[in-house]
C-alpha cells in the first residue's frame, strides 16, 4: 500500500533547527551587545542572517530534499542578480571616478 501523505521528517530535526536558529539569533544580538563597529559588525550580522535564511529555506521549506533542478531554478536567479548588481556597482564607481578626474 502506497501512502499519499508525502515525506515525514522526525520532529527532533525541526526542534534542533529551531534551537540552532535561536543560537544564531542570540549571536546576532551579541554583536550589538559587545559594541562591534565598522565592517566587522556588518560582516557578522550578514553572516548570521545568511546562515539563518539558509537553514529556514533548507529545512522548513524542504529544499534540502528537493531535486537539483528545482534547487537551481530557485537559487541561480538571485545569484545572477547579485552578480549583475555587483557589475553595475563597479561600473557606477568607474563612472563616478572618471567624472571626478575629467570634470573638475
Amino acid at each position: 500500500m502506497v501512502s499519499a501523505s508525502g515525506q515525514q521528517h522526525p520532529i527532533s530535526l525541526y526542534l534542533k533547527i529551531w534551537a540552532l536558529l535561536f543560537v544564531l539569533s542570540t549571536m546576532s544580538y551579541l554583536v550589538d551587545y559587545f559594541h562591534f563597529q565598522g565592517y566587522l559588525r556588518w560582516g557578522l550580522i550578514l553572516v548570521f542572517m545568511v546562515m539563518k535564511a539558509g537553514l529556514i529555506v533548507a529545512v522548513f521549506m524542504h529544499m534540502a530534499w528537493e531535486r537539483l533542478a528545482l534547487i537551481c531554478a530557485i537559487l541561480l536567479p538571485p545569484f545572477a542578480l547579485l552578480v549583475l548588481v555587483g557589475l553595475m556597482a563597479s561600473e557606477a564607481n568607474h563612472t563616478f571616478l572618471t567624472r571626478l578626474l575629467f570634470f573638475r
